[in-house]
């Protein structure tokens, strides 16, 4: 009985030694990132840059036809009341840009890959489903650089 009882106390020990220092490293999250903060506002008359990018997407008011939608990936920014961060964290950080003409469509076009900026006039969150991009700007302009 001595003997059972000693064996059983080992393994007690045994496993309160190895479980103790993995629980102690668990609740210290000293090297966590703190938490990220939202980004700064844009509203109407702003400036947005970043990277524009180019996707072909099918166009459900042209009977599925392929058209090219254009994004912005920028770092995030939160929207005028009342789509603040759109439901996430920090923010959007992709921006459609809806083009309203075939001019503005090839105005994009020629900047592919590169690094622009565009006068943000109307910028609400997206909200059809399956759009790619976080956030949508319906009136915009180009800036020259």
């Amino acid at each position: 009985m001595t003997k059972r009882f000693a064996t059983r106390s080992a393994l007690a020990a045994t496993m309160l030694l190895l479980v103790t220092p993995a629980i102690g490293a668990a609740q210290e999250d000293d090297g966590a990132p703190p938490p990220s903060k939202p980004g700064k506002p844009i509203s109407a008359g702003e400036v947005l840059s970043g990277e524009l990018n180019a996707m072909k997407i099918r166009d459900v008011k042209n009977a599925g036809k392929r058209v090219a939608m254009y994004q912005i990936t920028s770092e995030p920014r939160r929207l005028p009341a009342p789509n603040g961060l759109c439901d996430l964290e920090t923010g959007p950080e992709t921006f459609q840009l809806v083009t309203s003409s075939d001019a503005q469509a090839s105005q994009l076009k020629s900047f592919v890959g590169k690094e622009i900026s565009v006068k943000v006039d109307e910028v609400a969150c997206a909200s059809d489903p399956g759009q790619m991009s976080e956030a949508v700007v319906t009136k915009w302009s180009l800036v020259k650089k």
